[in-house]
């Protein structure tokens, strides 16, 4: 008998769990279709650049969709290692108020503080040359974001901002769909889950919570305790007309709002939480998926889901958006479109947590506030972006340091020099499944044991660090490195622009005559073994904010720090 080879023996992990903020659990991952899972994220508004917490949340969903795409990946009750993923990420353009969180309508229109922002930066010579924008004009302001927005995805590997370039559809605007949303509005106050508050003029259009016994249990807030005020959104002076307290709006009637459509209840604008319904069901139905495009209003108010099931498999959103946004979400959707008029809109709730920097929250006035622009403006490559903000447990808060950011940067340079020590020609015919050597077979147990079990994205990168100490990596190993990468996303992203010297390479800054001095300084002292004078030098270059690094070849790399 002949024993089988340990080289293509591979024990197949565990499937996929993933935490469920809905149950509060642990759990495998049941899509509707295997071959095919429907994942909706709440996207940016565009009233302003995204900052580096908010793609902490994206990059996470992003991590998750690239996981589930990978033949490393099991999924319960998947055969098909060829699975796709329908990612869809809104936009949000439509001019909200200030007070979303408190019911959304009172505050100023967001477009309006973000035309006063940029008519501010206009008149100061701020705004980059070649925006061409009127800061009075509200869909010019939203335009101006949305397209800085996915320059900055893009940019970090956001898979659903670089598919969005060929499937617009996969990245709906909430102003495209205002139409669904008036449509549904309307059916949902047909059914009697929705009812009209005020006269010409200043009509309001409430959700009635109580008509939907299931709301509050993926925050976790008792109507009682809504009622009293909890969760920070009910304020009296919205109170008036409602039926219950933590009733919230889908529609407001105000002529002199920015952004207005007309509608039965008056010309006016659609509430949040109305938005991410129709832009996910749109696409992501299942008549949607079968007929490839977003389904029409007249479409979307057919669409009849069975008993209670979930309409998509998975939802993620920042924790913040738990409650109100997420909550009302299903309340909404579950009435308008499960034939039960309950159920949980999706069957996977994912909720990545908040992020920190250097300890604290973000604030601008305490200068620990980065859009991720802002850090590409430094000099920081967008590889080590994407990993200082994916490193850290989904469910745990993220602590976003300039050291941290500094590890990952060496983090990828070793990876990169992992998968490069593998010649060009010899790269493009390895293969990670065939004569796996007994350390690559490790690493892909270390790996997916570590992904599947709620995606340990720590455990896995300690993984690749591990197999990648080895100094001798076949095209097998580069395979496979290529293969983890799908997974992390960073080694296809652009690289800092690089120049060299005879004793540097710059690498995204340019060449200067004083640093390169100093090299030259630090290479004699090295040479005459005065090791206090070389790392005096190290110390003066790092006070002028350079990072420097031996290489082979005697060269030194030159970052700013």
């Amino acid at each position: 008998m002949i024993a089988p080879s340990k080289s293509r023996y591979h024990p197949l992990p565990m499937p996929l769990k993933l935490y469920n903020t809905l149950t509060r659990s642990v759990e495998p991952l049941c899509p509707i279709d295997p071959a095919r899972i429907t994942f909706y994220t709440c996207g940016p508004t565009v009233y302003d650049d995204a900052h580096i917490g908010n793609f902490r949340s994206f990059l996470a969903a992003d991590v998750l969709r690239r996981f589930i795409e990978s033949p490393l990946c099991e999924i319960e009750g998947s055969k098909n290692p060829k699975r796709s993923v329908v990612h869809v990420m809104n936009i949000t353009d439509v001019g909200h108020m200030t007070d979303d969180a408190e019911g959304g309508e009172s505050g100023e229109d967001r477009m309006a503080v973000a035309g006063k922002r940029l008519l501010e930066q206009k008149k100061s010579g701020k705004l980059p040359a070649d925006a061409k924008l009127d800061p009075n004009n509200p869909y010019d302001i939203a335009s101006f974001y949305a397209m800085r927005f996915l320059d900055d995805a893009k940019k970090l590997g956001l898979k659903v901002a670089i598919e969005a370039d060929k499937d617009a559809t996969l990245m709906p605007r909430a102003t495209a769909n205002v139409p669904g949303m008036i449509r549904i509005i309307a059916l949902l106050i047909d059914r009697g889950h929705a009812y009209v508050v005020g006269g010409p003029g200043s009509r309001v259009v409430y959700f009635d919570v109580k008509s939907f016994e299931a709301y509050g249990k993926l925050s976790g807030n008792t109507l009682d305790s809504l009622r009293e005020g909890a969760g920070g959104r009910v304020a009296s002076e919205n109170q008036s007309g409602k039926k219950h307290p933590a009733d919230f709006l889908l529609w407001k009637e105000d002529p002199s709002h920015l952004m207005k459509w007309d509608s039965p209840w008056g010309a006016g604008y659609p509430g949040w939480h109305i938005e991410c319904s129709i832009m996910s069901a749109a696409r992501l139905g299942t008549p949607a998926l079968r007929a490839g495009r977003p389904l029409t209003p007249d479409e979307l108010a057919k669409l009849v889901i069975e008993n209670s099931n979930p309409i998509i498999d998975l939802h993620s959103g920042g924790e913040d958006n738990i409650f109100p946004h997420h909550e009302c979400e299903i309340a909404q959707s579950a009435c308008a479109f499960n034939a039960s008029h309950n159920g949980s809109y999706a069957g996977m709730w994912f909720h990545p947590r908040f992020l920190f920097v250097e300890g604290a929250k973000m604030s601008k006035s305490k200068g620990n506030f980065f859009t991720a622009r802002d850090l590409f403006a430094k000099g920081h490559e967008p590889a080590a972006v994407r990993l200082e903000l994916i490193r850290t447990h989904y469910r745990s808060n993220s602590n976003f340091t300039e050291q941290g950011l500094k590890d990952s940067q060496r983090m990828v340079d070793r990876w990169r020099r992992f998968v490069g020590a593998v010649p060009p020609t010899a790269a493009l015919s390895g293969r990670w499944d065939t004569d796996m050597s007994p350390e690559a077979a490790e690493a892909r147990r270390a790996f997916t044991d570590a992904m599947h079990d709620d995606l340990n994205i720590a455990g896995a990168i300690a993984a690749v660090n591990t197999f990648t100490n080895k100094q001798t990596p076949t095209p097998a190993d580069a395979a496979l490195m290529r293969l983890f990468d799908g997974v992390l996303g960073v080694l296809e992203l652009e690289q800092a622009a690089s120049a060299q010297t005879d004793i540097g390479v710059f690498i995204g800054c340019d060449p200067d005559p004083a640093v390169i001095a100093k090299l030259n300084d630090r290479v004699q002292a090295k040479k005459s073994k005065d090791f206090a004078r070389s790392d005096a030098i190290r110390n003066d270059l790092a006070a002028l904010g350079y990072a420097i690094k031996d290489v082979a070849g005697g060269k030194v790399e030159v970052r700013k720090s």
